[in-house]
């Protein structure tokens, strides 16, 4: 069991996060190409085009796992219908995000919006959203091998791209939208053929509106639940460019961050991989079976977030080759040891998802994302643009811990996870972190041996529990 959760989380982070591992693999060779303008002009176009991707799948992906556990027969004719839906709805998708484009690019980039409008909508013209309902299949059916083909591949052309584009043809921030555009047509053909083909998940057009409206009352509930994720992961930026904070000052931030989206990806994997373990649970009634399979990555995830935090200052000054921004990494341990709240969280909203409670959801995550953006408006005029990694810490612990302590969880919940203990041990970790970063090489080394020490008897404690 263990085994099929870390390897299956190895392999669903590369798939839809692969464009930013491979960017941070990419960061010693381009970073000498690019100025804090350039991260802060493709931080800014990110941030606000994040802002409304939410709607571009209308929360229909809870609608197709779903069918595909309580209705294995007949799943496909189900997910053919929303697969036709999401294919005509994104060519209207596509048009709002032109017009936000439009609207809000920086003037550093003016010369270029209409390319970058191009760039970001032709995918979602010509393919809706085919890599999302394939990469579902796969996950779902327990495949990962047809995902890590797919990241290992576009993994590498991404990497290359990137200093194809920027180091030798010297593009700047339109070397980061080039790149993504090419891998994201070329891996949306890779699902097509599979999917349309070999599986005949076809889309259908003539869908029975009666389906797909059923569809969206379980799904719209959560559009205000992954739009607050957005207001917890990309709004800093907006709120930054509405405070006047610089576009170099945003792209400091960007910076920081940077190590801050492998974890984020890394947090995405282990809900890929997690979730359909914990639903053969939930079938089973083994409410204890699922907590203990979020043991296990909330300790894995203590033991990467501080290690990598252990040694952020070392990987700075390896990945980041520009003196005026690999000294940003004190702010880079505080954005990756917030994303310690993943874990606990999905302990809390996959049994909602599995029961279908969602529309709860928007409360837990509109109060975190509301935390984060009423801490930022109060703190960046002092602070500016740091200020913004320590709102967000503050915001995710909400989020991964206040969900234990609504009534919903508490009715359709059957065991302790003792989240007031990972809460603190969250925190004090984070201290932790932060203040050996500055410590000796040997004595960082120690650390490392020890803290690997421990998590090796813990997992192997877990594996003979769910074994």
């Amino acid at each position: 069991m263990l085994k099929k959760l870390f390897s299956h989380t190895a392999i669903y982070g590369l798939a839809p996060q692969v464009s930013k591992i491979a960017g941070f693999l990419a960061l010693p060779i381009i970073t000498k190409e690019l100025t804090s303008s350039d991260y802060g002009v493709y931080g800014l176009l990110t941030a606000y085009t994040s802002a409304i991707s939410v709607l571009s799948i209308l929360g229909l992906r809870l609608v197709l796992v779903n069918s595909f556990y309580h209705s294995p027969k007949q799943y496909k004719w189900s997910w053919r219908q929303i697969y036709g839906f999401l294919n005509l709805w994104n060519i209207i998708y596509a048009i709002i995000l032109g017009i936000l484009v439009l609207v809000i690019i920086p003037p550093e980039a003016s010369a270029n919006k209409w390319l970058i409008l191009f760039l970001n909508i032709i995918p979602l013209v010509f393919f809706g959203q085919t890599s999302m309902v394939g990469l579902t299949y796969y996950q779902l059916n327990q495949k990962p091998m047809q995902i890590a083909m797919r990241s290992l591949f576009f993994g590498v052309l991404t990497v290359a791209l990137n200093v194809i584009l920027i180091a030798y043809y010297k593009m700047g921030y339109m070397g980061w939208f080039w790149a993504n555009f090419i891998v994201g047509i070329l891996n949306n053909l890779s699902y097509w053929y599979p999917l349309n083909v070999k599986y005949k998940i076809t889309p259908i057009y003539n869908f029975k509106w009666k389906h797909i409206k059923k569809s969206l009352k379980v799904s719209l509930p959560i559009i205000p639940h992954h739009y607050s994720s957005y207001l917890l992961d990309s709004s800093d930026k907006v709120l930054m460019d509405f405070e006047k904070i610089s576009t170099s000052d945003i792209g400091k931030y960007n910076v920081a961050y940077t190590v801050g989206n492998i974890f984020n990806a890394l947090g995405v994997a282990g809900g890929y991989a997690v979730g359909p373990l914990m639903n053969e649970k939930y079938k089973k009634n083994d409410d204890k079976g699922a907590r203990d399979l979020i043991f296990v990555m909330q300790i894995a995830f203590f033991f990467l977030t501080f290690t990598a935090s252990l040694w952020m200052k070392e990987v700075f000054q390896l990945m980041i080759q520009n003196k005026s921004l690999n000294t940003l990494y004190p702010l880079a341990i505080i954005i990756v040891m917030s994303y310690n709240y993943r874990p606990m969280y999905l302990g809390s909203v996959n049994k909602l998802f599995y029961k279908e409670k969602t529309t709860f959801l928007w409360k837990l995550t509109l109060t975190a994302a509301i935390i984060n953006v009423v801490l930022n408006l109060i703190f960046m005029p002092f602070y500016g643009y740091k200020a913004a990694a320590f709102t967000t810490f503050a915001a995710f612990l909400y989020m991964g811990y206040a969900g234990f302590y609504y009534k919903i969880f508490k009715e359709i919940n059957n065991t302790n996870f003792y989240q007031l203990w990972w809460l603190i041990a969250t925190i004090v970790l984070t201290f932790l972190a932060y203040e050996f970063v500055e410590y000796s090489i040997i004595t960082k080394i120690f650390i490392s041996i020890i803290s690997s020490l421990a998590i090796f008897l813990c997992i192997v404690k877990f594996n003979k529990k769910l074994s």
